[in-house]
């Protein structure tokens, strides 16, 4: 028998591609992009387009698994972690962790249970359902989820109110895009053909970035810029835009506030002392300044990459005070994108039942946040954290300060249980290792934050061994503590309807059934076809923020003891800062272009893709100047840690900048990764990481 299921990609990434799966004798035998989905368009990415050696690795995890060896990596390389653990039935699993659950919870209270989760999935159910239901009723304290994206949000929420934007395909109308911090070839595949059909018409691709990325290699001006420093950068363009007389008096007029005080900013930004800090020349400033107020439309494709520096909230404030100034949001391909997620609104309440917590506790849980994970584990006592359950993340690896957080791991007091698809640098640490499903193995429901699609991702195979999806887990966690609320019954179909009952307009008469026919709907903004306007969400102001326009002033950033309008101080770790001495290099601590964090860093015929893994990218001048040349191994350390690589030098990064990949810890010499040198510091605005806001210095390795 052979048959095709239609399937979204649900993996941390603003495409969610529809995805047809070939399914022979209850096999998967093909994956390929689904044709008809307007935005992702029959291609995948080269990660996915392997996906079937991942769901077929003879590396998956199978079955429920016992740790009987000490926590921690088998060798110094990291070794295969299985032979460190014994076979177990689903039954002995579930009742030994409900067990320690319930003695952890009668000790110290079921604030000392800490889940651990974020981008593994970012499907609606097996992302943030079933799971918080539980953890809710259990009384167990609550994950800030901001190791990502939380600053970068915050900050275009403060001036526009919502995480929405402009529309991939109009991106083809564009005729000046300006990629700030996306490499929208490496991590955005999708958008880039609109790019390319706009730059076939003329339109011009600018790129700023501190590394020279795929994107940066293919853009028609290249300007590096200083890590951390973007708010600066978007200051002196709003200087020479507001000097010169080249923004939207009416726009401005109309559905702007605060211009007054912008204005009187942006006066103390000169392009001759914003170049100071960025690396880029007062000319170069004045010209993108006036290309992009003057050449229209203008949009910029901002992501991540800013925000994850010190500032990085106030940087993407003042990016996104950008088109607003000059009225880019009224133009067919202007505007801005960082994240379309804001548009979907489904019924997460509905999902996750916050009002559970009530039930196990009388008051809300406290609240830890994901970034400070080694703090958490070596450090809180009212309680300290007795019981970790792992999933849809892989802490190990990902987050910052690494030494601390694996300390932390190692404990032998801490009851730590993984949910995972393999053996990673987390299960090294697991006392109890739960096999999981791929988006293979389960059915969900996929929105997306670079399209406005949404999708039904269909069940097109039985899972492989005993592997269980979030869901199936935590409804069987449920039923093991004895809680009998109607809610841990509820089927994969029936959240999905009530995920879908929601006031979001958009939503409007999308259901499931819909969706398991259509395959992927466009949310409700029209139809094009019929005559209606092209979706312009700004284009007449209607900004959802208390003051109903855009926000160059803020009193909801005032009482946060940040700057109301805009401003840039140097991080406190960085050349122009404070907090560097001794150490003189910046590190850009990047993520793979061919993994998802760490996500695919374990597929051989993915890992192949990334040949620059275990390498320190340098400029030429501080290589010399140390001593060091392509190909010699180096020490990059800071006060943190240190960590053993191979010298790059190459022109990928500009003088006094380093850059590293994050790799799984067992690969590296040591069980270590790049996160050794980062550190917990949080931004000014979402409690976020600070992966970029690191100095370092480096020198020859001398074992």
């Amino acid at each position: 028998m052979k048959s095709v299921v239609h399937a979204a990609c649900p993996h941390d990434c603003p495409d969610a591609c529809g995805v047809l799966i070939t399914i022979e004798d209850g096999r998967a035998t093909r994956i390929q992009g689904d044709p008809e989905h307007p935005v992702t368009r029959g291609f995948l990415c080269a990660k996915v387009a392997k996906y079937l050696d991942r769901v077929y690795s003879p590396a998956r995890v199978l079955y429920p698994m016992r740790r009987k060896t000490p926590k921690g990596p088998e060798t110094a390389t990291g070794a295969t972690s299985a032979s460190a653990f014994e076979r177990i039935s689903w039954d002995e699993a579930l009742d030994e962790i409900t067990k320690r659950f319930q003695r952890i919870a009668a000790e110290f209270g079921p604030e000392a249970i800490l889940p651990y989760s974020y981008g593994g999935t970012l499907g609606a159910l097996n992302g943030a359902s079933m799971d918080r239901r539980f953890f809710h009723r259990l009384g167990a304290s609550q994950l800030e989820r901001t190791i990502c994206s939380s600053a970068g949000e915050e900050g275009l929420k403060s001036v526009i109110g919502v995480k929405l934007g402009t529309e991939p395909e109009q991106f083809a109308h564009s005729r000046y895009i300006i990629a700030w911090g996306a490499n929208i070839h490496g991590n955005n595949v999708h958008l880039w053909p609109f790019i390319e059909e706009a730059r076939r018409k003329g339109a011009k691709l600018v790129v700023i970035d501190p590394y020279r990325t795929r994107t940066a290699q293919c853009a028609d001006w290249y300007l590096p810029i200083n890590p951390g420093t973007d708010a600066a950068l978007a200051l002196g363009l709003m200087h020479v835009i507001i000097r010169e007389n080249l923004y939207d008096a009416e726009y401005v007029s109309r559905y702007t506030v605060g211009f007054e005080e912008l204005k009187a900013r942006a006066q103390e930004y000169s392009p001759e002392r914003v170049a100071h800090w960025t690396g880029i020349s007062a000319a170069d400033i004045r010209k993108l300044a006036r290309e992009y107020a003057t050449e229209r439309p203008s949009v910029i494709r901002v992501n991540y990459g800013i925000q994850r520096s010190e500032r990085g909230g106030m940087a993407m404030r003042a990016v996104t005070m950008l088109p607003c100034l000059i009225g880019s949001w009224k133009e067919v391909g202007g505007g801005l994108q960082l994240s379309l997620s804001g548009s979907f609104g489904l019924n997460k309440a509905a999902l996750e039942m916050p009002e559970l917590m009530r039930k196990a506790l009388g008051h809300p849980a406290r609240v830890v946040n994901m970034v400070q994970l080694g703090t958490a584990l070596n450090s809180l006592d009212d309680p300290p954290v007795k019981a970790l359950f792992v999933y849809n993340s892989n802490p190990a690896a990902v987050c910052p300060n690494h030494n601390e957080v694996i300390r932390g791991l190692k404990r032998r007091d801490l009851f730590t249980v993984v949910h995972e698809q393999f053996f990673t640098d987390t299960t090294d640490y697991a006392d109890i290792v739960l096999p999981a499903t791929t988006f293979f193995e389960h059915k969900d429901l996929q929105a997306a934050y670079g399209h406005y699609y949404l999708q039904v991702s269909n069940q097109a195979m039985e899972p492989v061994g005993e592997a269980r999806s979030n869901v199936e887990v935590f409804r069987a966690l449920a039923a093991g503590m004895g809680f009998d609320d109607d809610c841990f019954r509820e089927s994969v179909d029936s959240m999905i309807e009530h995920a879908l009952d929601s006031p979001n307009p958009y939503l409007k008469g999308i259901t499931r059934e819909r969706l398991e026919k259509e395959r992927q709907i466009r949310l409700n903004f029209g139809d094009e076809s019929k005559g209606e306007s092209p979706f312009l969400p700004f284009a007449h102001g209607n900004f959802p923020t208390s003051s109903g326009k855009a926000e160059f002033y803020s009193e909801a950033v005032q009482k946060l003891g940040v700057d109301p309008v805009v401003d840039f101080t140097p991080p406190s770790e960085s050349r122009h800062g404070a907090g560097a001495a001794g150490y003189p290099l910046e590190l850009l601590a990047r993520k793979p272009d061919n993994h998802l964090n760490s996500t695919f860093a374990n597929v051989d015929s993915v890992r192949h893709l990334e040949p620059w893994i275990g390498m320190l990218e340098m400029h030429p001048a501080d290589a010399v100047a140390r001593g060091i040349r392509d190909g010699d191994q180096v020490r990059a350390f800071n006060s943190r840690g240190e960590i053993v690589l191979k010298a790059r030098v190459d022109g990928a990064v500009s003088a006094g900048v380093v850059a590293a990949r994050l790799d799984w810890a067992r690969f590296g010499a040591g069980a270590r990764n790049i996160n050794v040198l980062t550190s917990e510091k949080l931004t000014d605005l979402g409690n976020a990481a600070t992966f970029y806001s690191v100095c370092v210095e480096v020198e020859p390795f001398r074992p």
